[in-house]
């Protein structure tokens, strides 16, 4: 019995001083782990004026559909924004040539990136405040500062693989379409603000990231009469809206006709999103770590 105590009680030292070695060195080794990959992160949402380093450079990026050749194109992105628009559509109707491009004062800012680049800098500030000569307390507080890294980071990562889900009134209402609205039945509301010469004004157009890659949408739209025999039900939100989607803008009842979808791989994206990744499982990696410790006593000394 006395043998079995004296296991139990050198067993319980050297998990005490494991716990502390753990606490101590093994913690910091993994914070700094995090800055450095989180640094690299923060590197690929470059903004101009940022910094030293200039002005953000301008990545030119072709669109393409496996699915239609109705859209065809190039967006420059220059970090946060679009900078440049060029973009060809077909029309179904009578197949003509329509050609799409923001005015030269014109940058669309893209919300997804700036806020991932937000949360991104959030984790690097919570990790930045444990310095190396921090001394960690408890597992607890360890526990609590990875919860709050983690949280930021799963906030970035979604921002850029859960696009906003938009109803066309919010899509026609938005900086970027500044639908008009008017002409072929429709009734002009807003001016058009980012395209030069100013968009038909029976097409909407929607910008968006998903995962790794920059989408953009082009909605056809037409007037549905007052004596339509249609089941009018307005459309709610959603990423993507179909063809015989309705909505009400004004006094006016429209239908989306066509939808046409281009989209193109954003490589810089992509490493983000795995930067997210590895730096959400080294996070996780520690908490268990340290939560292992608890099963060994039955209070908990952390």
């Amino acid at each position: 019995m006395a043998t079995a105590m004296a296991a139990t009680a050198a067993e319980r030292t050297v998990l005490e001083e494991e716990f502390r070695w753990l606490l101590h060195a093994e913690v910091h080794a993994v914070l700094r782990q995090l800055q450095d990959i989180l640094k690299e992160a923060s590197l690929r949402f470059t903004l101009p004026g940022s910094g030293t380093e200039g002005p953000a450079k301008q990545e030119n990026f072709i669109l393409g559909s496996c699915s239609t050749d109705q859209v065809k194109g190039v967006l420059t992105l220059q970090g946060d924004a679009l900078s440049q628009a060029d973009v060809n559509l077909k029309m179904p109707r009578n197949n003509q040539l329509l050609h799409l491009a923001f005015r030269e004062d014109k940058q669309w800012k893209l919300q997804q990136i700036q806020d991932a680049r937000n949360h991104v800098s959030q984790a690097i500030y919570l990790l930045a405040n444990r310095d190396e000569n921090y001394q960690f307390k408890t597992g607890a507080e360890v526990l609590k500062l990875m919860d709050a890294v983690m949280l930021q980071l799963t906030r970035a990562r979604n921002r850029l693989t859960t696009p906003a889900t938009l109803t066309l009134p919010e899509i026609a209402a938005s900086g970027l379409t500044g639908c008009s609205l008017g002409g072929r039945g429709l009734t002009p509301l807003l001016p058009q603000r980012m395209f030069a010469p100013s968009l038909p004004s029976d097409l909407l157009v929607n910008v968006y990231i998903n995962l790794n890659k920059l989408c953009l949408t082009v909605y056809q739209l037409h007037a549905l009469q007052p004596n339509s025999t249609k089941n009018f039900r307005p459309a709610g939100g959603s990423v993507l809206h179909s063809p015989g989607a309705m909505f009400e803008w004004g006094t006016q009842r429209l239908e989306v006709s066509h939808v046409h979808k281009v989209e193109c791989v954003v490589p810089w994206l992509n490493d983000a999103l795995v930067y997210f990744t590895v730096s959400l499982q080294l996070c996780q990696q520690l908490k268990d770590k340290i939560s292992v410790f608890s099963s060994y006593w039955s209070y908990r000394p952390f």
